[in-house]
């Protein structure tokens, strides 16, 4: 356990990106609600995710972690949730073929609800509104009253994600993920692309393995591996009371677990070494993610591994790097030589969205093109340093909207208003993810390669 640490010694180091609650009583109360309710998740899962990232980290799988930028209260719908878990599962399995290695699964869903803002302040017109920091805050309506921050949206909160993780683990573990199901989902996305040439290799491979075992007598009725599959959960853990309140005790090793959710992160704007929120981070046992963005020295990241893994234990951390397509091969060169360097265990991981964000036609968006080339210099930087690409970190939804240009059915900056429907930040459609994962299929392909070579 970490040394003169507690739940609550967070409170008092300095902090950023949190709300200005103007009822300090009421998120009191809130928080005291929230510590007498049931774990959202359990330590035995965490672990377990743990023990499957220590595998990445040793170059023996991929991490695939993607989802909603920020969940809503109003958009919480069974059928938004099936069609995100759909195209993940698709990603999923063109990655597992890809890198003929296992693929961790975990989502940014069951409790991504806050965000961090530039601002503290949006502005309209002549009008300034505290700025929308996530349903679990307030509420993204421009009005005064909208913008009160409000403590009560983290009940809901809760509340939504409990619902959400009971429906995920019945579409895991129910045969929605039938391997041969997710497949037919698959090569209809092929059938209809414009860039089909380019991925019906891999779809029939996929097509001629899955043949061979049925030959085999490998079924997936009788095979639980075919038809159900592990699926974890992840979000930025910004509110710290929330979090604090959700934080347990595991009853069979005695550490503390973040119960919100299987694995957190800590963004580039609250890693902070001497803050608060390295300070709640470095006392759960949950494997831990931190945002690495160009501002990050490699001493800097030598000292915030120190401070998170001071055991250097593989599977705790995974480093998700997000420097834009043009700077990553500046930036992430001398992090990897530092970390290798000191032989520390971390998964590597690549956020190619946040550093790609631009404005056009009036919308915030995220050029594919840009976020394919980010992941490609990734993977390039790796195979030239001799280290594991190891994962990978998206905003995405599992429905055909149009916030991100471009793609193989391609998305103009006109064609953004028709169905624009994020909350927070552009997020690739489902065209658009599965297609980024045939990408990176190829990159893992290159990857093992140069292994041989």
């Amino acid at each position: 356990m970490a040394e003169n640490w507690t739940p609550d010694s967070w409170r008092s180091k300095p902090i950023v990106q949190v709300p200005a609650y103007p009822d300090q009583e009421a998120l009191a109360d809130v928080e005291r609600r929230l510590a007498s309710y049931p774990p959202l998740v359990f330590a035995g899962e965490a672990r377990k995710l743990k023990a499957s990232l220590a595998e990445v980290a040793e170059g023996r799988g991929f991490l695939l972690q993607g989802g909603d930028c920020a969940e809503s209260f109003a958009e919480h719908h069974a059928d938004h949730i099936r069609d995100f878990f759909r195209a993940f599962l698709q990603m999923s399995v063109a990655l597992t073929y890809g890198a003929q290695q296992p693929v961790v699964k975990v989502g940014r869903i069951a409790g991504q609800f806050a965000k961090p803002r530039s601002s503290d302040i949006e502005k309209k017109g002549d009008v300034e509104l505290p700025s929308y920091r996530g349903d679990i805050v307030n509420d993204i309506a421009f009005t005064p009253e909208s913008r009160i921050p409000d403590p009560k949206r983290q009940l809901m909160a809760y509340r939504q994600s409990a619902a959400t993780l009971n429906l995920l683990r019945a579409f895991a573990q129910g045969g929605f993920a039938n391997l041969e199901h997710v497949h037919q989902w698959m090569l209809d996305f092929v059938k209809d692309s414009p860039q089909s040439n380019r991925y019906k290799e891999l779809a029939d491979s996929i097509t001629s393995a899955l043949s061979f075992m049925r030959a085999c007598g490998v079924e997936a009725d009788s095979t639980p591996q075919l038809r159900s599959t592990d699926f974890f959960t992840s979000h930025e853990a910004l509110l710290l009371g929330y979090e604090e309140a959700l934080t347990r005790i595991d009853s069979t090793t005695g550490e503390w677990y973040a119960t919100s959710g299987h694995m957190l992160w800590i963004g580039d704007r609250t890693r902070q070494a001497d803050h608060a929120h390295l300070e709640f981070f470095r006392g759960v046992q949950n494997p831990i993610g931190l945002k690495c963005g160009p501002s990050l020295s490699p001493d800097g990241l030598l000292e915030l591994i120190d401070i998170l893994n001071p055991n250097n234990e593989a599977g705790r951390l995974t480093l998700i790097t997000r420097f834009g397509y043009d700077k990553v091969e500046e930036h992430l060169p001398a992090l990897i030589r530092a970390v290798e360097r000191e032989g520390r265990k971390v998964v590597w991981s690549c956020d190619p969205m946040h550093g790609n964000t631009i404005t056009a036609n009036g919308y915030k968006t995220r050029p594919f093109e840009r976020v394919l080339g980010e992941v490609e210099s990734f993977f390039a930087v790796h195979r030239a340093e001799g280290t594991h690409a190891g994962g990978v970190h998206v905003e995405m939804t599992g429905r055909n909207v149009t916030e991100c240009t471009g793609g193989a059915k391609e998305v103009s900056p006109e064609d953004l208003g028709d169905r624009y429907h994020t909350h927070c930040d552009p997020r690739l459609n489902a065209d658009q993810a599965l297609e980024l994962a045939f990408t990176i299929a190829e990159n893992l392909r290159k990857e093992a390669e140069s292994r041989k070579g």
